[in-house]
């Protein structure tokens, strides 16, 4: 066989390659029915939230003492809250900031988790242990202190409540990431590029990072329920957004506040399974990442 043919053969290999790790991914995918119904109440819990109020048109601002805590009928399929307000719409609007919060920590809190993590891992030494110093530090530090602390500070929004879960998430993503660069760096790849003279922040961005990225994806995919439930612990605590924003835990809040002993269950439960359901969802989204990651890592 000729030197031109056994080129051409190669790179017909390489053609294939993209698309035979593409259809083995999504073999692992399909294999995992789970991970699919995760990926569709996502989706939907997702386009309830934020596209439902476009075609299911409710007062979430004004209060009317004659609609409060009416049960479910007709024109309130879900009945009211305590403030008259429509149940379903409280969803709505409650899914949106839960659901803000819980995808801004994921990229906030893995993206520095990563930078962090693959630069201490790779440069070792004084600066390692530095930086883990920080990250045991911060660990340390409890999660509803410090979000006191930012309240008596701040006035609670979005942004400072993602920030402050973010700061309590990012250190066990910081931990995680150092843990593999400690085994990469050591790869022939990694020796390779620093012998040919590569700047350690060409090595850390442009292969260290990379290698790692499948792991954190499903680090990510867990944040976003750990968010979740830290988000909806604080606002059954009274420390989420002001009135009239609310969200899940804020309504559960309410409920157990008010209506305890009521038996006004439609201002209980709706929540309640929102809650759950999309931090099971995500949990076994996350599981089928991770299938998809340990295929790979198998095969490569």
């Amino acid at each position: 066989m000729s030197a031109t043919d056994v080129r051409v053969r190669e790179l017909a290999e390489a053609d294939w390659l993209p698309a035979k790790r593409l259809r083995l991914l999504a073999d692992v995918a399909g294999q995992n029915r789970l991970a699919i119904a995760g990926l569709a109440v996502i989706i939907f819990l997702t386009l309830f939230s934020f596209l439902g109020p476009v075609f299911y048109h409710t007062d979430q601002i004004s209060t009317s003492l004659l609609l409060q805590d009416l049960p479910p009928a007709g024109a309130h399929l879900l009945g009211t809250t305590p403030e008259g307000r429509d149940e379903i719409g409280q969803l709505m609007v409650g899914g949106q900031s839960t659901l803000e919060i819980g995808f801004a920590v994921a990229v906030l809190a893995t993206g520095f988790g990563l930078i962090w993590g693959a630069v201490s891992g790779f440069i070792g030494g004084i600066l390692d242990a530095f930086m883990m110093r920080v990250v045991d530090a911060l660990l340390a530090i409890p999660i509803l202190f410090f979000v006191v602390l930012l309240a008596a500070i701040l006035t609670p929004n979005l942004f400072i409540i993602s920030f402050a879960i973010s700061v309590s998430s990012w250190p066990a993503t910081a931990r995680l990431v150092r843990g593999e660069v400690l085994s990469l760096r050591t790869r022939d790849f990694v020796a390779a590029s620093t012998s040919f003279g590569a700047r350690r922040w060409y090595v850390v961005f442009r292969h260290l990072t990379p290698n790692v990225l499948g792991i954190t994806v499903v680090t990510a995919t867990l944040q976003i329920a750990d968010a979740i439930l830290i988000y909806a612990g604080l606002a059954f605590l009274g420390l989420g957004l002001p009135p009239p924003s609310t969200s899940w835990g804020k309504m559960l809040s309410n409920y157990v506040e008010n209506n305890l002993y009521s038996g006004h269950w439609w201002e209980f439960w709706p929540a309640a399974i929102c809650v759950v359901a999309i931090v099971l969802a995500v949990n076994v989204v996350g599981d089928g990442l991770h299938d998809m990651v340990e295929s790979r890592l198998i095969r490569r």
